[in-house]
């Protein structure tokens, strides 16, 4: 017996590339990739010495956004080394949570036997490409840590032999740490995974009322995601670099 709402967990595979699978949704994340890098490349070559209005927001909204970095960083030097990766991961999580819903997105498919596979899906629904995303911040963020402050000193925030609590404080921390994995990844998934859900439910039960508001919540909820993701991947690396005896 077949309901009327099928729900898929995981992506579904479209074919393989030298043996490895490709999924819908990384298919959308390659499309989407090409989207950007040709807009910025037509925006750049629009750039000019008296900005128009795009340009000037624009201007205006990476200025405010690297001012805010070397606030939080304590240093304007650091705010411009972490800009690109900061900036670079809300634009594309952005787009992509505010594209899920454009038409197309999970229309478009092709049929296996009795099963409809979208060739599009996105990425943000994927616990793979989430997680993915989290271990690139993750990585960054230790390596930030031992390069600021010497090996030794980052790794004394977290192995400390003084005392029996210095030391149980100091595997809660590792065990914290890691756990960042967890909440970056997840933190992103369940609420864009959720939020298709939703809509999916809504659209199937009331199809003439709820879709079109709740697409509009779910978009915005998109942008608060992507906004979050990238501010606590700038708070975890002023964590990192923060001299153990200023943290206590």
């Amino acid at each position: 017996m077949h309901s009327g709402i099928t729900v898929v967990l995981a992506a579904e595979r479209i074919g393989s590339v030298f043996g490895f699978p490709v999924t819908n949704a990384l298919i959308m994340a390659w499309l989407l990739m090409a989207i950007l890098i040709a807009g910025v490349y037509f925006f750049r070559r629009s750039l000019a010495i008296v900005p128009g209005k795009l340009q000037a927001g624009v201007e205006w909204a990476f200025e405010g956004a690297l001012d805010y970095m070397g606030e939080t960083l304590g240093s304007d030097e650091l705010a411009r080394k972490f800009f690109p990766l900061v900036a670079t991961i809300f634009i594309f999580v952005a787009f992509i949570n505010e594209l899920e819903f454009f038409p197309g997105v999970g229309s478009l498919g092709l049929m296996r036997g009795t099963d409809f596979i979208p060739l599009l899906r996105a990425p943000t629904t994927d616990l793979n490409f989430t997680l993915a995303l989290a271990i690139i911040s993750f990585l960054t963020i230790e390596v930030t840590g031992v390069v600021t402050l010497g090996i030794f000193k980052y790794a004394g925030k977290y192995v400390n032999l003084k005392s029996p609590v210095g030391f149980f404080v100091g595997l809660l921390e590792i065990l914290s740490n890691l756990g960042r994995l967890i909440t970056f990844s997840f933190r992103l998934f369940g609420n864009i995974f959720a939020g298709e859900v939703v809509v999916m439910v809504a659209g199937y039960f009331l199809p003439y009322f709820l879709p079109a508001p709740l697409m509009g919540f779910e978009m915005f909820i998109g942008l608060v995601q992507a906004v979050v993701f990238a501010i606590l991947t700038l708070f975890f690396i002023k964590l990192a670099i923060m001299d153990p005896a200023e943290a206590h």
